[in-house]
């Protein structure tokens, strides 16, 4: 086996996502395995909505007119459908099945034939869930940078900040992904003034979260936006962050450091920390 530090090959590694739905499950758990392998070079294509037998044979033609000798393709497949996925595992390339071999094992334990068909998890699904997940989303586009106050004290979940650390994506993605209602307010120049919150946050300093970054990063970020301003400067975005941190810490609040975090990981550290529960 060759180890994960080796020099990268010559050519890049085509990797295929297989899905009998939008395909995002298949990329998200491909992706996290191939992140394991930082010196390799890929090739990423997604093929979603693979829902007949005929499909999957015309896929398995794609598949296979990429193989070389000197490179074997890497398939990610979450198809359910049996006929559909048998016909996929004709494939000559290396087919890593995410859905079929756990789904063995989960029906052993349980004692239930599974369903086989397509699953929901990005879809309309239990209408319950998807109506709270667009309820959040809702709240999270109506909440987004302190545009609205209203019904503040329904977010479970406020996240403040200095402009440009993250929290309009951080919020959307808790609200589309985890149905959670997320409100976010910036913190601007007046509220380094003085040591207390910003007054619309201040009833409901429990349900804060501080983001932060690093000086550099957020200079970057804002010089994109503003190129030459004093809003971009180095010396004014130390300034905001060693402010912001100094109110987390009197206040107590939670906070982490976006710089070098994903949205899904800033999201997943959020959540086990502020206690939050995603829509079941």
């Amino acid at each position: 086996m060759t180890d994960a530090t080796a020099p990268a090959t010559p050519h890049p590694t085509p990797v295929f996502f297989l899905a009998g739905g939008t395909g995002i499950s298949a990329e998200t758990l491909g992706n996290m395995m191939l992140q394991q392998f930082p010196t390799v070079s890929f090739l990423r294509r997604k093929i979603p909505f693979i829902t007949t037998a005929e499909r999957a044979r015309e896929v398995v033609a794609q598949l296979d007119a990429t193989k070389t000798d000197a490179v074997t393709p890497l398939v990610f497949s979450t198809v359910a459908d049996e006929d559909v996925r048998s016909e996929l595992q004709k494939t000559e390339c290396a087919f890593i099945d995410l859905f079929g071999t756990h789904l063995d094992t989960i029906e052993r334990i349980l004692h239930v034939n599974a369903a086989h068909h397509v699953g929901a998890l990005h879809g309309v699904g239990d209408l319950r869930r998807y109506e709270a997940r667009m309820k959040a989303i809702d709240f999270a586009m109506e909440h987004d940078d302190g545009q609205s106050l209203r019904n503040l004290e329904q977010a479970e979940l406020i996240l403040i900040a200095p402009s440009r650390c993250g929290k309009t994506p951080t919020s959307m993605y808790l609200a589309l992904q985890h149905g959670i209602k997320v409100a976010n307010y910036p913190l601007v120049e007046e509220d380094f003034d003085h040591s207390e919150l910003p007054r619309p946050v201040r009833p409901y300093q429990s349900k804060c979260f501080g983001l932060l970054s690093t000086p550099a990063r957020l200079s970057q970020v804002r010089g994109e936006r503003r190129p030459g301003s004093a809003y971009a400067t180095l010396a004014q975005c130390s300034y905001e962050l060693r402010r912001a941190e100094s109110l987390y810490r009197s206040h107590r609040i939670p906070s982490i450091n976006s710089a070098s975090m994903s949205v899904e990981e800033m999201a997943a550290v959020i959540m086990q920390s502020a206690r939050l529960n995603n829509v079941q």
